[in-house]
């Protein structure tokens, strides 16, 4: 690391933006309305940033640091992973790991973050490190390494998934599971009974794509009646992996619970039958489920709704059951009505793959072939500064 000559309200800024991009980019990478293109700009401006604070060296370092001293937080947490890691300073990493233990899981999430826009050839001198550490924080950065850079770990990775630690665990199922290491089978069938709900989805997911759907299920099943903060996501594992016909039924039971409607709603799009778009229309007339009926439109089209009318935040439009929703953006039914009964149907809009679409589609291919290993959906695409 150098010093030079600085404007420093300049590397500040730079320490600042960086941390709030990549906040949102955590935000939107998975989800509905951005896809690899929009989410591609968001990279540009946030390595530029990032680079930003390289140049200037020590000072780059020194405002990340007074940042995250201001304010501990992912974004910052983030901002001093990538810097530490891209110099490859053993000194600066170690720090880092130190900073984020305060944070737990958090902590962990955005180191992790770091290390999957470190190149490949600046992680090696720290991953084997990691993962041969009795330190259990770093063996779980260790293994993130591995499942964003989809590395197989060989051997290893069974004395991972049989690891003491629950963190260790979830992640090596998750990565034998992204990989198809049918040879783990045993062990990620072991994990479909622990401790956390977290970790039996993972290990379900897994199980699921490593062929083992009939003791997933269950599971599951369990999971979307007993854990509401997990309910929409296993919801999805499960229609994702149940022929249509029986997927449909399954769901009808779930849509006529009241503490799973809006969850179960949410899920109707993912069979890509536009026939139940009238069903939705009248859902999105109801404040409860215009939320999830929306979702669910998203789902069933390749359509950039944000080039639309469709959705709305102002609850005039919505009408006055609405009224006493602020900020919220809902379709509005009179006109997704209108826009089904005209025949668009998206057919007048450029093809539009949302990161979460994305993730999907890797999730079906993954899950159709038994030798598939699960790809990686959030990579993204790059446009020239101008444009």
């Amino acid at each position: 690391m150098h010093s030079i000559a600085t404007i420093a309200a300049i590397v500040d800024q730079h320490a600042e933006d960086a941390a709030f991009l990549w906040l949102r980019r955590r935000r939107e990478i998975d989800g509905p309305l951005l896809d690899e293109t929009d989410i591609g700009r968001i990279d540009q401006r946030l390595d530029a940033n990032i680079e930003g604070l390289m140049a200037a060296g020590k000072a780059g370092w020194e405002a990340a640091q007074a940042r995250f001293a201001d304010y501990p937080e992912p974004g910052e947490l983030f901002v001093l992973g990538a810097l530490a890691l891209r110099w490859g300073d053993a000194k600066l990493v170690a720090s880092t790991i130190d900073a984020s233990a305060s944070a737990g899981e958090a902590g962990l999430s955005s180191l992790s973050a770091a290390v999957a826009r470190t190149p490949r050839e600046k992680l090696r001198p720290f991953v084997a490190k990691w993962l041969d550490t009795g330190d259990a924080d770093q063996r779980c950065l260790g293994l993130s390494a591995l499942w964003h850079h989809r590395v197989d770990p060989g051997a290893r990775l069974h004395d991972f998934a049989s690891h003491s630690n629950t963190r260790v665990r979830n992640r090596a199922v998750r990565l034998a599971g992204a990989l198809k290491r049918r040879d783990l089978l045993p062990t990620v069938l072991a994990g479909l009974d622990g401790e956390t709900p977290k970790d039996r989805l993972t290990a379900a997911l897994a199980a699921c794509l490593l062929g083992e759907t009939r003791s997933a299920h269950p599971v599951v099943d369990k999971i979307v009646l007993s854990e509401t903060a997990f309910a929409e996501a296993a919801i999805e594992i499960r229609l994702l992996t149940t022929d249509t016909k029986a997927g449909k039924g399954w769901l009808q039971k779930h849509l006529e619970q009241p503490a799973l409607r809006s969850a179960a709603a949410a899920s109707v799009g993912l069979f890509g039958d536009r026939r139940v778009l009238p069903w939705l229309i009248e859902k999105m007339r109801e404040p409860e489920l215009a939320g999830a009926a929306g979702a669910a439109l998203r789902d069933l089209f390749e359509v950039d709704f944000g080039d639309t009318d469709l959705f709305v935040t102002d609850p005039a439009v919505l009408g006055k059951p609405f009224a006493h929703l602020d900020e919220s953006s809902l379709p509005a039914a009179d006109r997704v009505e209108a826009w089904w009964d005209e025949g668009r149907g998206g057919r007048n809009h450029r093809p539009f793959r949302s990161m979460r679409l994305l993730r999907l589609n890797a999730l079906r291919a993954a899950l159709a072939t038994p030798d598939t290993p699960l790809a990686d959906w959030r990579v993204t695409r790059r446009s020239p500064a101008w444009i």
